[in-house]
């Protein structure tokens, strides 16, 4: 039975394998193993900046997602930016993606977030259906970003 918890500095090696198979689906992003080391090293044991969740069976991990923490002045509450959620193309088709998702989110409920965002690519249909099934909307806002 999979298990969902957060993740811990051991965990690294794992989330950057797994980084490496959404970057490898995304239109922005290139997968680059340091860099995505770095990312994760400045999340796992530093609360302030977010949480990472990961699925593990068989004493693998086999899923994961992250919330960035952010400040609403809309909200007067804290939000999450849902950052990366992958789960390994073997495991996937089994409710792994659902698990954690609901996991995740009831988690930032328990915890006082007034709201999860994410980002999809603009064709990946699949996820805009999932995500849109567990609840999420689309926003008329677009989002822009400025490479520094």
């Amino acid at each position: 039975m999979p298990n969902i918890r957060i993740a811990e500095p051991a965990d690294i090696e794992a989330c950057t394998r797994l980084l490496n198979v959404l970057f490898s689906q995304e239109h922005e992003f290139t997968p680059d193993l340091k860099k995505q080391e770095a990312g994760l090293g400045m999340i796992i044991g530093n609360p302030s900046a977010g949480t990472i969740f990961v699925c593990e069976a068989d004493g693998n991990i086999i899923g994961m997602v992250s919330l960035l923490n952010l400040v609403s002045t809309a909200l007067g509450k804290k939000v999450a930016m849902l950052e990366d959620m992958i789960v390994d193309p073997a495991w996937r088709n089994q409710g792994i993606g659902a698990m954690l998702l609901d996991y995740a989110c009831r988690w930032a409920q328990e915890n006082g977030y007034g709201r999860i965002t994410l980002l999809t690519d603009g064709d990946n249909l699949s996820a805009q259906r999932f995500y849109e099934t567990h609840g999420f909307v689309r926003s008329t806002m677009m989002a822009f970003r400025k490479q520094l």
